[in-house]
């Protein structure tokens, strides 16, 4: 399946990680909103929210925006490195998903949110990456490709999580996301969509690409300039 607004809005996403005995607290709409206000507290008022997308927010947003732009982050880098139990995986055959962690570099797309809007559409995005809380939202400084600085709000994986998986052998990245399957589909899909929305904004990947090759026995797509 391919995850909706619906999906956020009708709180199905939280139901399905909730059903899962034994698996980790779903944060609740007032977990979610308290951190969203503490976050914000020292964001200028006025002013429009830019989100840095580096997975899954580059091919399906779902969230409202007024633009987007491809931007680099530094001191960070995009990698599988979160065991997914219930998404991407099953506690028989965990999955994984994607995290930013220390070091590096990523580039991704930076999407603008009304600030008239932010309200409604950060409790989206917060119901979708903060299920169970095992990203860190922070603030952060991206360039975009006309070296323009923003300031953006980023997903970080959180290293004291339950579901942190840190740097595995490529060998057995490439395993999992050639067989593991959650209830928001097969960790495969997730690869090639996250490889295809890269390359039409004019961003190469080597690890993913790498990984595509692995798991599917071909390059992924050309990367278009952006």
């Amino acid at each position: 399946m391919s995850l909706t607004r619906e999906h956020l809005e009708s709180g199905y996403l939280r139901r399905i990680f909730a059903a899962r005995p034994g698996g980790p607290r779903c944060l609740t709409d007032e977990e979610h909103r308290a951190s969203i206000a503490a976050l914000l507290a020292g964001h200028c008022p006025e002013c429009d929210i830019w989100v840095f997308g580096y997975g899954s927010l580059v091919w399906n947003p779902l969230f409202h925006y007024a633009e987007r732009r491809t931007a680099t982050l530094h001191g960070f880098h995009r990698r599988f490195c979160l065991w997914s139990l219930t998404g991407r995986g099953t506690p028989e055959n965990p999955g994984l998903v994607l995290g930013l962690d220390r070091g590096g570099r990523c580039s991704g797309v930076l999407y603008r949110i009304p600030r008239n809007a932010a309200a409604e559409e950060l409790l989206l995005l917060w119901r979708r990456e903060m299920v169970v809380g095992s990203y860190a939202p922070r603030w952060v400084k991206v360039r975009d490709r006309q070296g323009r600085e923003v300031r953006a709000i980023a997903f970080v994986v959180r290293r004291d999580h339950p579901s942190y998986a840190g740097k595995l052998p490529a060998e057995r990245v490439a395993a999992t996301m050639a067989t593991a399957c959650g209830a928001i589909g097969p960790c495969a899909d997730y690869l090639a969509r996250t490889v295809a929305g890269l390359a039409e904004h004019g961003i190469r990947d080597g690890h993913l690409l790498d990984l595509h090759e692995r798991v599917f026995g071909a390059p992924g797509p050309r990367t278009e300039p952006a």
